[in-house]
């Protein structure tokens, strides 16, 4: 419906621009431009407000978690790996 609204109110600004005739259209010039100018305000303005983001779910943080160095016997020799601990 908003962008119905939108859409008609834009293609009448265009051809209430377009119907000035020639002669008085020096006269005109500062009231066409106001004209454009409110309603390009009003179609933006209904045209952002129909584009609101959805509202977003944000999970609490979880435990903190810490990557430690671990020496570790492979039957061989010893080596380092990287373990992940979260308290």
């Amino acid at each position: 419906m908003k962008k119905t609204f939108a859409a008609l109110l834009a293609v009448a600004t265009v051809a209430g621009a377009l119907t000035t005739t020639p002669a008085s259209a020096q006269r005109a010039l500062g009231a066409a431009i106001a004209g454009g100018i409110v309603g390009g305000a009003i179609v933006g303005g209904a045209v952002a407000a129909s584009q609101a983001p959805a509202p977003v779910y944000v999970a609490p943080p979880g435990p903190p978690c810490r990557w430690v160095r671990e020496r570790f016997w492979d039957g061989y020799d010893w080596r380092y790996r990287r373990v992940q601990y979260c308290d």
